[in-house]
């Protein structure tokens, strides 16, 4: 590393043309400068510079040498130049790993942000199961739940409802729960671990809170098979706010006890570093957030 200083030194003697010249470019002491430019020369056992009273010249060897500081000390600022517009303008790859659920969002909220940087390309690597991001390189992941500890940042981008719902063709066929009493009896659809059943804490109009333990008669790790099969007639499912929308709008499910609350759900977006975030994440989980805000269902 101590060669690589006196190189640039160096380097910036040659082109203010004069020991002191370099010195106040670099914030040195003229016979700091020189002394490094000694020490390269004793290092090398070659002589880099002519000097006298009135200036410097270059020697044979000295000219040589001079050829690749210079393009040492060019390479370095085109590496801080390209650091510096890596903080401001989204560029190269982006690696973002989503569950399987939330796949459907991520056109929606990063297409603008696509469109405006063309050297910004994305990687979506889609799965339930969690990634880990450093194995897989990722530089960006949308998390659900509580998180476990780790040494990952991860920031808060919103929390989305539960919603109760059914299909009309369940509803045709079952009389809709008028209150928390009947949901024991309805056959129900939903994430359940082996042996143990789906713990709901509701919260009434009057803030009245109410616990139940429900057992699925359908249960599965994936949220979106679930809503599939809420919409089949298969039962009552509680459903991600965001994730019913379309299916709500488009009669294909409709929501049940809406004056009751059934909890919420934070989503994160979880990054391997904590400090000095490039630009094409900051800006992807700006977007993010921004996209969710405008959602239904959403609380910040």
């Amino acid at each position: 590393m101590d060669d690589l200083r006196r190189m640039a030194v160096f380097a910036s003697v040659v082109q203010h043309g004069s020991m002191s010249g370099a010195a106040r470019a670099l914030g040195m002491s003229p016979s700091a400068v020189s002394q490094q430019v000694r020490l390269l020369e004793r290092a090398g056992g070659v002589t880099l510079l002519h000097r006298s009273t009135r200036k410097l010249a270059l020697t044979e060897a000295g000219e040589r040498y001079h050829a690749h500081c210079a393009a040492l000390c060019a390479a370095a600022e085109q590496a801080r130049a390209e650091l510096a517009a890596a903080q401001d303008a989204p560029s190269g790859e982006l690696r973002l790993s989503a569950p399987v659920g939330f796949a459907r969002h991520v056109a929606p909220a990063l297409g603008d942000m696509l469109g405006r940087h063309p050297a910004l390309r994305l990687r979506l690597l889609v799965d339930d199961a969690p990634i880990d991001l450093i194995q897989s390189r990722i530089d960006l992941a949308v998390r659900f739940g509580r998180l476990p500890d780790s040494s990952w940042a991860a920031r808060r981008l919103c929390a989305m409802q539960w919603w109760l719902c059914a299909s009309p063709g369940w509803l045709a066929r079952h009389a809709p729960p008028l209150d928390p009493d009947a949901l024991h009896a309805q056959d129900w659809l939903g994430f359940s671990r082996e042996g143990t059943g789906l713990r709901l804490e509701l919260r009434g109009p009057a803030g009245t809170m109410r616990g139940l333990v429900v057992q699925p008669r359908i249960a599965s790790n994936n949220q979106l098979s679930i809503q599939q099969m809420c919409e089949a007639g298969l039962g009552l499912a509680l459903m991600g706010s965001m994730d019913v929308q379309e299916a709500l709008q488009a009669g294909r499910l409709v929501r049940l006890l809406p004056q009751w609350s059934f909890g919420t759900l934070d989503i994160w977006a979880v990054t391997p570093q904590r400090d000095a975030q490039p630009a094409k994440v900051r800006q992807a989980i700006e977007a993010l957030q921004g996209y969710l805000r405008a959602l239904p269902g959403v609380s910040f």
